[in-house]
């Protein structure tokens, strides 16, 4: 429930009164105050800005392992016949995950007041996905709730899957890049000047390796504050960028254009758009309302503008097939299949099965995108590290030749 602040005046004339009161949204509080025989004249809705207390243990967002779970509950306890209120009670108290407890200890107060599930999940819910809160709207629409989470399950737990592997595959190139951060960091910092030093003491003119060596190990020590705040500038500008409409469609076009991570990126959004576009329209929702939702929540601005266009064309009576034909970012075959599925009267089937396809083809992609990483991350650790010891050596190999020569 929402807390307003409200000051209204009566219908038959007086002073105005101040007073507090708490509905679901600002339209049933103006409702309820008039009810009163007042006349509203300002509202606003308290927050709490002071003394919030912050779990600095709580997640950023809901992952989807939580998800799955926390539907797969659902799907259980409903069939077990348990009131709803009951249910987002019971779940609040079992799950182990911070904010997930959170947004269903609020939920509950609200169903156990007569809102729907759907409604409060809208409103305290606001890390959940959208797919998630527009399904089980639909579920409620419908009257098949518990069809849904099964759904839903099924759906995060897949999509769960997926990333726990990519995240797998990836865990090796990342320790290598630390280390090697770490190594050729200490080389220039630490063993690099210590080096130079004894250089310079020969009075004789260095190497070209020997000095681009030493100018390396003079910019890092020296300039590694600048360095660190250019690329924090860098990455802070390149994420505030992408959060404009215009930037996140730039980047969108532009990652589709690299080689191997555009690939990656079209595999991701075909398995998005089908297993969406399955558990959508199981659920139950209008075809419109499903791609309009699809939209919103592909992780390409660029393939998500063209997947929109096709709301119009589905508004004008088009089917979905050929109001997504000549797509330039969906594989052609999802396409296919789409008008496949359309025509057979099969298109959530359709769909579940294209969609574990591409869930394959994602996961091969990002495998072999790995694979290539790794070699070349070594290659380029060698070469700097034979670089290093080149520039090291041939300095010490002429004070060896002076030595012996004197």
């Amino acid at each position: 429930m929402n807390t307003y602040k409200y000051r209204a005046r009566p219908i038959a004339g007086g002073k105005s009164v101040n007073g507090v009161i708490e509905a679901y949204s600002e339209y049933e509080a103006v409702a309820q105050i008039k009810a009163q025989s007042l006349v509203v004249e300002k509202i606003t809705e308290l927050t709490e800005k002071q003394g919030v207390h912050v779990d600095l243990n709580e997640p950023l967002w809901v992952s989807e392992k939580v998800l799955s779970l926390t539907a797969s509950q659902f799907a259980i306890m409903l069939r077990a016949g348990l009131p709803m209120s009951r249910i987002v009670e019971l779940i609040a108290e079992q799950t182990s995950d911070k904010l997930m407890k959170r947004i269903l200890t609020a939920c509950a107060a609200d169903v156990s007041a007569g809102y729907s599930l759907s409604q409060s999940l809208e409103k305290n819910g606001k890390k959940i996905p959208t797919t998630f809160i527009e399904t089980v709207r639909a579920g409620e629409t419908s009257g098949s709730l518990e069809i849904c989470f099964q759904r839903l399950k099924t759906y995060y737990e897949k999509s769960n899957r997926v990333k726990r592997k990519v995240k797998s595959a990836l865990t090796y190139p990342a320790i290598l890049l630390i280390l090697s951060v770490v190594v050729v960091g200490v080389v220039m910092v630490v063993l690099v000047p210590r080096m130079t030093q004894t250089f310079e003491g020969m009075g004789s003119e260095m190497p070209l390796p020997t000095r681009i060596l030493m100018g390396m190990s003079h910019f890092f020590t020296h300039w590694w504050p600048v360095l660190i705040a250019a690329l924090a500038a860098l990455i802070i500008g390149y994420k505030l960028y992408r959060k404009t409409p215009e930037g996140a469609l730039r980047i969108g076009r532009l990652s589709l254009k690299i080689p191997v991570i555009g690939n990656i990126g079209r595999m991701n959004a075909a398995s998005q758009f089908a297993n969406t576009l399955c558990v959508l329209l199981t659920a139950g929702l209008p075809i419109t309302q499903v791609i309009a939702i699809i939209a919103r929540i592909l992780d390409n601005a660029a393939i998500a503008k063209t997947v929109d266009a096709a709301v119009v064309e589905l508004e004008s009576g088009k089917r979905l097939g050929a109001a997504l034909e000549g797509n330039p970012y969906l594989p052609p075959m999802l396409l296919e299949m789409v008008s496949v599925g359309e025509e057979t009267g099969e298109l959530e089937q359709t769909m579940d099965v294209i969609g574990s396809y591409y869930d394959e083809e994602a996961e091969a992609a990002s495998a072999k995108a790995v694979g290539m990483l790794e070699p070349m991350m070594t290659i380029f650790l060698g070469l700097l590290v034979g670089f290093i010891v080149i520039a090291i050596y041939i300095p010490m190999f002429g004070m060896e030749t002076a030595v012996a020569g004197a």
